[in-house]
């Protein structure tokens, strides 16, 4: 499990990607969560985090078999592409169908059909499929092209940002059509420009023997987003939209913390999807604390750095800017459990990492239901979130680490 010269300058490229997107969505997060209501802001990451779930369905999970192909066998990659493709097509009713659902069920009422239903299609058909030609280029390894993506991706939204706040008129409305017309320009780009060269062909015969690794990766990538997402739901439904603002800015500005972390995950899969093994207690241990630090430490400057000056962030962050010291420990909690969950499905343990992760989305679920409806008053529920994320932590190292335990011959994928 050591790296070696290689495995450090892939982990340096992704990492430069992600530096590189951490500052540009720095600037776009900060546009937007200043420039909307905090109202309004809750609204938009509720309804966004509704697309990113939904945005798991598109083609019945896939992407894992086009990322293993990428990995493992990348002649049949255009075969494989040709099938997510018409798959994606049939995914799409699906999706439309559990998009309306959600709407009546929590949005009706709070924010009209069609901006919700643009900040959809925008995660669906456009981020979505940015993160699909992403996955493609690192399981390739042409991780200097997957970086460049991410900036791009980013970086559009940002300008969409920019022009947002100077056409003057700032509704989320409006936002929704600007944010949607940036991914699909991104996702064209990805098509475009990025996506590997392939001879796509229909080839029948894979597809089938494939259906139930995607399905089941599928359904676990979903669970895993309704796990991560499900919180900012049930804030806006619990405590109103304010509420949802506050506890959306506080999370995503813990969110922008976690990158370095994600491309260390990234590296770590793959090298556990050639070697198939773990490595020593002693390792996994260590990988632990360096996640566990890294994360607190990020979210440990950007409270330093409002020390001296509370508005550095703006006016509808400075709000918000309380709540970061109470959350301290959250984002070691929240990037641990992510860490989990991907040593489970480079370890190809989907069942498990299904009802692991559906697990851990009831405790959550129950948790946040319970601090929102008793510590609602003056945010005092901010403090309690480390209960609630160090309790889904506990739960997922605990459920982990006894079926993952270091030297224990590979398992079958269910």
């Amino acid at each position: 499990m050591l790296p070696d010269r290689a495995a450090i300058t892939a982990y340096l490229t992704i990492l430069t990607g992600s530096a590189g997107r951490l500052l540009i969505s720095l600037v776009y997060f900060l546009i937007v969560a200043n420039t909307l209501t905090l109202g309004e802001f809750g609204l938009f990451a509720a309804a966004s985090s509704t697309g990113l779930i939904l945005s798991r369905l598109l083609a019945f999970g896939f992407i894992s078999p086009l990322y293993r192909v990428a990995t493992v066998k990348p002649r049949l990659l255009g075969s494989y592409l040709s099938g997510f493709a018409g798959l994606a097509a049939l995914s799409l009713p699906l999706i439309a169908g559990a998009g309306a659902l959600v709407y009546l069920l929590l949005f009706a009422g709070r924010l009209a059909a069609l901006p919700f239903a643009v900040i959809i299609v925008a995660e669906v058909l456009g981020w979505r499929i940015v993160e699909v030609v992403l996955i493609v280029n690192n399981g390739l390894r042409r991780f200097r092209q997957a970086a460049l993506l991410v900036i791009i991706g980013s970086a559009l939204r940002t300008v969409a940002a920019l022009i947002f706040v100077a056409f003057g008129h700032a509704s989320l409305e409006i936002w929704a059509f600007a944010y949607c017309a940036a991914t699909m320009a991104g996702a064209a780009i990805a098509l475009l420009a990025f996506l590997p060269a392939a001879r796509w062909r229909f080839v029948r015969h894979l597809y089938p023997r494939r259906m139930a690794d995607a399905v089941f990766a599928g359904t676990a990538d979903i669970v895993f987003y309704v796990q991560s997402e499900l919180d900012k739901l049930l804030v806006l439904g619990l405590a109103g939209e304010r509420t949802a603002g506050l506890y959306a800015i506080a999370m995503r500005v813990i969110d922008l913390t976690a990158m370095p972390v994600r491309s260390f995950n990234q590296m770590l899969v793959q090298k556990i999807m050639k070697d198939r093994g773990l490595g020593s207690w002693r390792r996994l241990i260590g990988f632990e604390a360096g996640i566990a630090l890294v994360s607190v430490a990020g979210l440990a400057a950007v409270i330093l750095a409002l020390q001296p000056f509370p508005a550095l962030l703006g006016r509808n962050v400075a709000q918000a800017a309380h709540l970061f010291a109470p959350m301290l420990l959250v984002p070691a909690f929240r990037n641990l459990v992510e860490y989990h969950a991907e040593l489970l499905y480079a370890r190809e343990r989907t069942g498990a990492r299904i009802l692991l992760l559906g697990l851990l989305t009831a405790l959550k679920a129950g948790l946040i239901a319970v601090v929102m409806t008793r510590f609602a008053e003056g945010n005092a529920w901010a403090g309690w979130m480390n209960l609630v994320f160090g309790a889904v932590y506990l739960v997922s190292a605990g459920f982990t680490y006894r079926l993952l335990a270091p030297g224990r011959a590979p398992a079958a994928s269910r």
